[in-house]
């Protein structure tokens, strides 16, 4: 099999991925491929596709696949106080210490990040009115809870359970925080109004800022690594300097020390170190509103305030605007080079400052064309035979609020003193080289020593990542199990009740031919038979367990099968009631009897029959 056709699956795979969030803003690219790949699978199992190109065409003609989809992909296994043990740290342990850090008066925010039906989310309503009481924690509380899937947000601001849900709630909560509707519970209200829940992507949008608790848990290991630190960044921005984050047992922060201390492994509660600011890529995530456009007064302030500064600047500088002529020149400029304010106005190219020290001309034009700044180091400056000065020259494109190009900034930065020190410098620099030379052999076996330590580590770092992994493959497919469970559980109740039925139909149907006189013989469309009633056996003498499956016509009796062989054909072909046909029969007694024999169809075309036979003469039932 060449290269090509081994890859066509993961290719149609990511196509997939791309139509789905091209279709419908689900963007599951950031998800691991191996619990991504089961999920989409067993969908396709179950609406019998076999390739991911043929479930992307079921999905265009479809929209209401989409919908099963999700569901299928996003495991909305949670449930109240998961992990009991890691609740109970989280409450006497951690917040406490929430509470007293946010101040007696200060609002506490909570975020419950992939909150699924809500169960986290009010779980951790009751738990901070169990520190607080209820009128504190409705005073001061705010939880966010955020998912992506709607359906599952939908049953969350409801706040209905099944008796089943509430199973790991203690019974004093339950009597507390719930209240009966029909035969379900509704968390009460005024908590309920503490709680807000709304749809998020925790990869995309924005995060919830100022937290002092973050719980996310279980959610991290459905995604890649990429994907892990990008939402790591996100939680870090969102928490408070000392704020907690509370993961799931199969998650951890093996790499971000620097930003969060441990503050119980075990149960995978950590806290954002103090002092430690947030990354580029993470305030870039949040939008702020525009400033105020400023008085016209200040605005003219403000220009005065940019040219004494132009003047001000310790090094020289020349603007230059998009028709090449010269709009600034500092003080420093005039002084270094001979210039004055008469020369502003002029094209630049009239200058000997624009050919000399250096072409600066190409530069300009080439840093408007790249959009880009453009240096040039160590350039030198002949001033006399004795003296040589030397520059760092700095050609950057101006552009204005709306990106458009307005002119060019020449700077000149005197490095003369610099390049005097990097002789200095220079010799010092040989001079050290002997004793370099003396160190480096001690330096090469330090080296060595460093070499097999960092592999040492990097071996154990391999391996703790690739426990890590696995053993959130292992929770990711306990999930998948735990929603299977439940789904079979559901299938299995629905054939309890199904067979509660079937047998109180067949009891019906038993009474009903045990009642009737007359022999009843079902047969069905391959002529065995499928029920002999008492009737039958009384007249046979043949018991329905000696019959049951038998074909109809090989059996020994009474009643010559021969001659109503044709009767029974006829009938399955027409499906019309045939009869009566009279045979000449002996019966269990041994005594000759006229057996009058009626035939009708069973159910529809292809279906068996039934034979209803009574002893001529008989009344008939």
């Amino acid at each position: 099999m060449s290269s090509d056709e081994e890859q066509r699956p993961d290719d149609d795979l990511e196509s997939l991925l791309r139509f789905i969030r091209e279709a419908r803003g689900f963007d599951f690219t950031g998800y691991k491929r191996s619990s991504l790949t089961r999920r989409i699978r067993k969908r396709m199992h179950d609406v019998g596709v076999a390739g991911f190109r043929d479930y992307q065409d079921r999905l265009e003609i479809d929209a209401d696949e989409f919908r099963v989809l999700f569901n299928t992909i996003l495991i909305n296994v949670t449930g109240f106080f998961r992990d009991t043990e890691a609740w109970r740290h989280l409450q006497s342990e951690v917040l406490p210490g929430v509470t007293a850090r946010a101040g007696p008066d200060s609002q506490i925010r909570v975020w419950s990040a992939g909150c699924s039906s809500g169960e986290e989310a009010y779980s951790l309503a009751m738990v901070f009115a169990e520190l607080l009481g209820i009128d504190e924690t409705v005073a001061r509380l705010k939880i966010y809870g955020t998912d992506v899937d709607e359906e599952a947000l939908r049953d969350a601001r409801a706040g209905v359970y099944p008796p089943k849900a509430l199973g790991p709630v203690p019974a004093e909560f339950l009597e507390r925080y719930f209240e009966p509707s029909g035969d379900n519970f509704a968390f009460r209200p005024d908590l309920r109004r503490r709680v807000i829940f709304g749809r998020h992507d925790i990869t995309r949008d924005a995060p919830i800022s100022r937290l002092d608790l973050l719980v996310c848990r279980n959610t991290l290991m459905y995604f890649n690594v990429e994907a892990q630190n990008q939402i790591v960044d996100r939680f870090h921005f969102a928490l408070n300097p000392g704020g907690y984050l509370f993961l799931g047992k199969a998650e951890m922060l093996l790499s971000d020390g620097e930003r969060f201390e441990v503050v119980n492994m075990r149960q995978r509660i950590f806290r954002r170190r103090p002092g430690v600011a947030a990354l580029p890529q993470q305030i870039a995530a949040i939008r702020f509103a525009p400033e105020a456009r400023p008085a016209l007064g200040a605005t003219r302030r403000r220009g005065q305030v940019r040219e004494l500064m132009i003047e001000a600047v310790p090094c020289a500088m020349v603007g230059v605007d998009l028709d090449g002529t010269v709009s600034t020149i500092s003080h420093e400029a005039r002084s270094q080079f001979g210039l004055s304010s008469r020369d502003v106005g002029r094209p630049f190219h009239d200058l000997e400052l624009s050919y000399r020290p250096a072409e600066l001309r190409s530069l300009i034009s080439q840093a408007q064309l790249e959009r880009r700044s453009i240096r040039l180091s160590g350039v030198e400056r002949l001033v006399s035979p004795e003296e040589t000065l030397f520059f760092d020259i700095i050609v950057e494109p101006l552009r204005d609020a709306d990106g458009g190009p307005v002119g060019t900034s020449v700077s000149f930065l005197d490095t003369t003193r610099q390049n005097r020190l990097s002789q200095e410098v220079k010799q010092v620099r040989q001079d050290l080289e002997t004793a370099y030379e003396e160190l480096q052999s001690t330096n090469e076996e330090l080296e060595t020593t460093n070499e097999e330590l960092q592999s040492s580590i990097e071996e154990l770092e391999t391996t703790n990542e690739e426990l890590q992994s696995t053993n959130e493959e292992l929770e990711t497919t306990n999930e998948e199990l735990q929603s299977g469970n439940e789904e079979l559980e559901t299938m299995n109740e629905e054939m309890r009740i199904r067979g509660a039925e079937l047998d109180e139909i067949r009891l019906f149907f038993e009474g009903v031919l045990a009642s009737i006189a007359a022999g009843v013989v079902v047969l069905d469309s391959e002529l065995r038979v499928r029920s002999w009633n008492r009737g039958a056996e009384d007249m046979w003498g043949l018991r329905p367990a000696e019959v049951y499956n038998e074909p109809f016509f090989d059996l020994d009796f009474g009643l010559p099968t021969e001659e109503v062989q044709d009767m029974v054909k006829r009938c399955m072909e027409t499906r019309q009631r045939l009869g009566p046909l009279d045979v000449v029969s002996m019966n269990r007694l041994g005594r000759t009897i006229t057996c009058s024999v009626f035939c009708s169809p069973l159910g529809e075309e292809g279906g068996g029959v039934v034979l209803l036979m009574e002893q001529a003469g008989q009344e008939r039932l």
